[in-house]
């Protein structure tokens, strides 16, 4: 007997332990892409918690395992970060208790709370951002490029001014200009309330 279609959105079926039950082999796509994206969020939210960026890169690789050993178990459609964020902190715990030996360790519920606060800064980066994507649709098509240009990796002022032909003063001037513009859009969607 296969479980009923609630695994078939996730790719390739296999046996788990009990017969009845099709699991999944491997993730979909779209899991994969989800895990992809939010490695960096998963990483900071171990690290408000932590605290030492060693430790934090340790307990993210441990809960990454995790993740991808329990792919089966996240639903498509629901919250990914929120729930990566709950197997980071239990995964924090588990390191706490591990290291209980150094001198500074927090409570859990001190962790507790250090986690929630990391989720509601999260939900609120989200919104930030979302308005800030609207903000920069806005952007005349040559402002939007300018900044796009100047803060892609490894991108600098004077190495955009070579490029666009421009002297560096005039494009970092057009640069504060865009940032302005941009912070002052992004404040007025968040004050309205409309962030998308």
């Amino acid at each position: 007997m296969r479980a009923a279609g609630v695994f078939s959105k996730f790719g390739k079926l296999g046996v788990a332990s009990s017969p009845d039950i099709q699991l999944p082999l491997a993730p979909s796509e779209e899991f994969v892409q989800l895990f992809s994206r939010t490695q960096r969020r998963i990483y900071l939210h171990i690290l408000k918690q932590v605290g030492s960026p060693n430790d934090a890169e340790e307990i993210l690789q441990e809960t990454n395992v995790v993740i991808w050993n329990k792919f089966h178990r996240f639903e498509l459609g629901t919250n990914f970060v929120a729930w990566s964020f709950q197997i980071a902190n239990f995964e924090v715990l588990k390191y706490r208790d591990k290291k209980r030996s150094n001198k500074l360790v927090f409570s859990g519920d001190v962790l507790k709370v250090i986690a929630q606060e990391s989720e509601e800064q999260e939900d609120d980066l989200d919104i930030r951002r979302a308005a800030l994507q609207e903000c920069l649709r806005k952007l005349r098509p040559a402002d939007r490029e300018l900044i796009q240009q100047r803060y892609q990796p490894g991108s600098t002022g004077e190495g955009v001014a070579r490029q666009l032909d421009r002297p560096i003063n005039s494009v970092y001037q057009s640069i504060g200009r865009i940032r302005k513009n941009l912070f002052e859009c992004i404040n007025r969607r968040l004050t309205a309330g409309t962030p998308q």
